[in-house]
């Protein structure tokens, strides 16, 4: 039998409780072991809720009681997260998470936390909530060179340039909406300004790779300037618009990049839709494998929380290894990247555009007063070279 204590009652905590609870003759099927939940921890009281009879305002309880082997760190936000995940580390138990800014700042430390108490740190529902990526990148793609990874990773922008697309509504109508309905939060910077994404790619370009990439060396746009007119071109093109998160393998050089793209249909991850998340990995041998799923939400999340609960009550006393090395990545300026891009400009003629840019496909007929194209393939820093010597430029979206 494995005690697991939760930390935090909220969205993800409470998730957790309920699948436990829920699907306790499934998960004791397969496990082969009872999973019970002796703790929950959080401030509050909930007396109309039957977690009541299991719940504590005392961490010591949760660190001292030798019959817990298993804590669900669902806290979210840095602190008391990280000192308490620490502390259980260092008392053996294994700490499994979903809280991504967490992993993201303390990953390799707290790895190497677990790896000397022979306990794990396991943290699937950190990135793209319910969908399994994190345990495919450290068990059924370890043999591979991964090559790319490119991932829709944050379900509020996806939502919002699906609503843009589908009903040609302004970016600010669509967050409003969004915010209504729950999907983006009060303060939405962290998703429209594609920090969320960020965080997510960091983590995953960590994992794919072994050593630990900073965020704030990743290039990040969010969505906050794409507009409906942006739409009329990619409908034109018979494309999309989405904000991608991706990280490149180049010979020895690692590229990493959070903006919108213009996306063709070809690409698998044209299909997602509204909140749904995807991630397209592509390897040397396996070539590419696309998953997709709710990439949040109460259950989704929980869900992978549990799938890391049941890995580490199989393992009890056992270390779940995961390469994830303190020595940083370097990730190379984005300027070598090589890409088309879609420039819109104030009206002008096809010679004047292919004078400075080298042969495009024009569109001429979407909006007034102003042209679109498409340039051939370039680096990032000649295409900057190019538009500064245009000048006058009105925007620029990348084409994957």
């Amino acid at each position: 039998m494995a005690k697991v204590a939760i930390l935090g009652y909220g969205t993800v905590g409470s998730g957790v409780y309920e699948v436990l609870k829920k699907n306790k003759d499934v998960i004791t099927g397969r496990l082969g072991d009872e999973i019970i939940v002796k703790y929950v921890l959080d401030l509050r009281e909930f007396d109309s809720d039957p977690v009541q009879e299991v719940l504590v305002h005392d961490m010591e309880m949760i660190l001292n009681d030798a019959e817990v082997s298993i804590v669900c760190e669902t806290m979210g936000g840095e602190h008391p997260a990280y000192e308490y995940t620490k502390r259980a580390l260092e008392a053996g138990k294994s700490v499994c998470t979903s809280n991504k800014e967490l992993v993201e700042k303390h990953g390799p430390e707290l790895i190497q936390l677990a790896k000397a108490h022979n306990c794990s740190y396991l943290f699937e529902a950190s990135v793209g909530g319910g969908i399994p990526i994190i345990r495919p990148l450290r068990t059924s793609l370890a043999q591979e060179d991964i090559l790319s990874i490119t991932g829709i990773l944050n379900g509020t922008t996806n939502y919002i340039l699906t609503k843009m697309e589908t009903e040609g509504l302004a970016f600010e109508t669509v967050l409003a909406r969004a915010q209504e309905k729950g999907y983006a939060e009060k303060n939405p910077d962290a998703d429209i300004l594609g920090l969320d994404a960020c965080r997510k790619i960091s983590i995953l370009t960590s994992l794919a790779y072994g050593k630990n990439v900073d965020f704030a060396d990743i290039m990040t746009e969010g969505i906050t300037a794409i507009t409906s007119v942006d739409f009329a071109y990619a409908k034109k093109m018979g494309a999309t618009i989405k904000l991608f998160a991706k990280s490149v393998k180049k010979g020895d050089k690692y590229y990493a990049l959070v903006a919108p793209f213009v996306v063709k249909p070809e690409n698998p991850l044209y299909a997602v839709k509204g909140v749904f998340n995807a991630i397209l990995v592509n390897a040397n041998m396996g070539g590419e494998t696309m998953y997709y799923g709710k990439g949040a939400g109460k259950l989704a999340t929980a869900s992978a929380v549990v799938a890391d609960v049941i890995d580490c009550a199989r393992h009890t006393g056992k270390h779940l290894h995961i390469k994830w090395e303190d020595e940083k990545l370097e990730i190379s300026p984005i300027d070598g990247a090589v890409r088309r891009f879609f420039v819109r400009v104030p009206m002008a003629d096809k010679a004047q555009i292919e004078n400075v840019f080298g042969e495009v496909e024009l569109f001429q007929d979407v909006a007034d007063g102003e042209c679109g194209f498409v340039t051939e393939e370039m680096t990032e820093v000649s295409y900057r070279e190019k538009a500064a010597k245009f000048g006058n430029i009105l925007s620029m979206i990348r084409v994957d």
